[in-house]
């Protein structure tokens, strides 16, 4: 058996499902064998759209990512993919033909490990066909026991030995960090002292589970509940739930949050996103942060007391103790929350002159679109309407590709979520320069058969460049663009497809649910832009 051959198989065996990438000769064996394993194969059209699809399907699956790349261009496209899925701490393998001991001299040979290091990801290296198999699955373990994004050199002539018989040893379970129980006690301290305690979760609590054990524990101390933006719904139902802190707050949730006089991070970064900056910090606030990894802890200044383990297995024993204490308090529940939702939040409907206002563009779709959804938002200045407009079913329903902030990203970043849940209606938001700079993946859409609903917030520019710049006076010719048919373009890859001006226009909505959803939905929203987002205008007000 082939090396290539032996590696598929154990992948597959390691319960590997699915994989995702563009072929070339140098992983053409390796893919025919992943699949001859019986893991799905979902080819792209582009390196860098399978990078994200595989980053997303990990997301929201909470499977492992694999990713199969032709060696020299094939690793180069797919660089912006990996670096998003490294810096969002992703478990995923990325399998990277690379050139051999007689391709010293070839043009496709580059240094896989520096490339790795410089976008976050860690590296590993099939060093010898009797070692081949053992280091791809020394990756698989990694990827998932320290939720990494693990690039593997595959080099040709490794692939292409023989490879030993050797019997499959299963891989162990991820270990579970559990805390030091100083830390749980200093944890436990705080939560009791404090009057209004707030915790906010964000990717590292991004799990049913600790979701459970966080609420639980914000019962009994009187917390109010928050995440960070790519966590949003995961606590949907509970009500003393905030949804998004951070720019995308609604008014409601900011006020009670920057009200806090205790804040607790749960697998979150504490950045200045999630804080506005800071100012959701009240000054004499006590903040702690719980985190996987040591080098998370303490990142942001405020920080007084760090936690190293599991965001459910910490809260889970710091409400076990509090429990044994006979601590229970109302905190920051002493009164009812007000209206969190941003659709709930008056504003003056803008939609005239051909072009619609994307709050009521958004909360159009909301109010048509059926609960069961997965959302999946694009960078760019028209995307917090939909991430905080649009509502959406649990965490798993909302896949946000921005750790980054690489626009284009988003209609890739819907084919794997799309793939990861298909009992759920894939919904991809886009900025017209997004869904541009990704339209080659419109042909994935298509072939795959995603009944997938595509809108594009198009307001013809780079709108964060417009509203950034622009009222500086400064010349805009370089980020704004004539207008642009793109429901035709999206006809033309076998879409159907609307132009929306007005909310009449969504009556292609409703047309396409009710029908046999046979072919994707793009929606070209002609979007107003007399200013930019709220979110945009509090950042770049900073």
């Amino acid at each position: 058996m082939l090396v290539a051959e032996a590696v598929g198989r154990a992948l597959a065996a390691a319960g590997v499902e699915c994989a995702f990438g563009v072929v070339g000769s140098g992983n053409f064996h390796l893919t025919n064998a992943l699949a001859a394993a019986g893991v799905r194969f979902v080819a792209a059209r582009h390196e860098g759209g399978a990078a994200v699809m595989a980053d997303a399907y990990a997301r929201t699956s909470g499977r492992l990512g694999v990713l199969t790349l032709h060696q020299g261009p094939g690793v180069t496209n797919a660089l912006t993919g990996i670096a998003e899925a490294a810096k969002s701490r992703t478990p995923m393998v990325v399998l990277a033909a690379d050139t051999g001991a007689a391709g010293a001299r070839s043009n496709f040979r580059l240094d896989q490990a520096a490339l790795a290091a410089a976008v976050g990801a860690t590296h590993e290296r099939a060093a010898t066909p009797d070692s081949a198999v053992d280091d791809v699955l020394r990756a698989v373990r990694r990827a998932r026991t320290e939720r990494r994004t693990v690039v593997v050199s595959l080099p040709l002539d490794v692939q292409a030995g023989e490879a030993p018989a050797a019997p499959h040893r299963p891989l162990p379970a991820p270990p579970l960090l559990t805390p030091a129980p100083e830390a749980v006690a200093a944890l436990a301290d705080l939560l009791a002292a404090a009057k209004r305690p707030v915790f906010v979760a964000g990717r590292g609590a991004r799990d049913p589970a600790a979701a459970a054990a966080i609420a639980a524990l914000a019962e009994r101390c009187g917390a109010l509940l928050a995440t960070s933006a790519v966590a949003k719904g995961l606590f949907n139902g509970d009500p003393w739930y905030l949804d998004v802190s951070g720019g995308f707050a609604s008014p409601a949730a900011a006020e009670r949050i920057a009200g806090a006089d205790a804040v607790v991070a749960w697998g979150c970064a504490l950045n200045m996103w999630t804080t506005r900056h800071g100012k959701l910090l009240g000054p004499d606030a006590d903040v702690a942060q719980v985190d996987v990894d040591p080098d998370a802890l303490h990142a942001n200044p405020r920080v007084g007391l760090g936690v190293l383990g599991d965001a459910g297995a910490t809260a889970a024993a710091a409400e076990a103790l509090l429990a044994a204490r006979g601590h229970a308090a109302p905190g920051y529940r002493d009164r009812p929350l007000p209206p969190v939702r941003w659709r709930d939040v008056p504003y003056h409907d803008e939609t005239g002159t051909g072009r619609i206002d994307p709050r009521t563009l958004s909360i159009g779709l909301d109010d048509l679109l059926p609960a069961e959804r997965t959302l999946s938002v694009d960078s760019g200045n028209f995307m917090g309407y939909p991430a905080m407009y649009l509502s959406v079913p649990d965490a798993a329903g909302f896949c946000f590709t921005q750790a980054f902030q690489s626009v284009g990203l988003g209609l890739a970043t819907a084919i794997g979520a799309a793939i990861a849940r298909p009992d759920r209606l894939p919904v991809a938001a886009l900025g017209d320069g997004g869904f541009l700079m990704g339209v080659a993946e419109l042909e994935t859409v298509v072939r795959l058969g995603l009944p997938m609903i595509i809108v594009v917030y198009d307001d013809a520019a780079y709108g964060a460049e417009v509203h950034h710049f622009g009222p500086h006076g400064h010349p805009l010719d370089t980020v704004t663009f004539p207008d642009t048919d793109l429901a035709a373009i999206a006809r033309g890859y076998g879409c159907a497809a609307a132009v929306v001006r007005a909310p009449a226009d969504l009556a292609a909505v409703a047309d396409w649910l009710s029908g046999p959803r046979d072919r994707p939905l793009l929606l070209d929203a002609k979007v107003t832009a007399s200013h930019g987002s709220w979110w945009l205008e509090e950042a770049f007000g900073h």
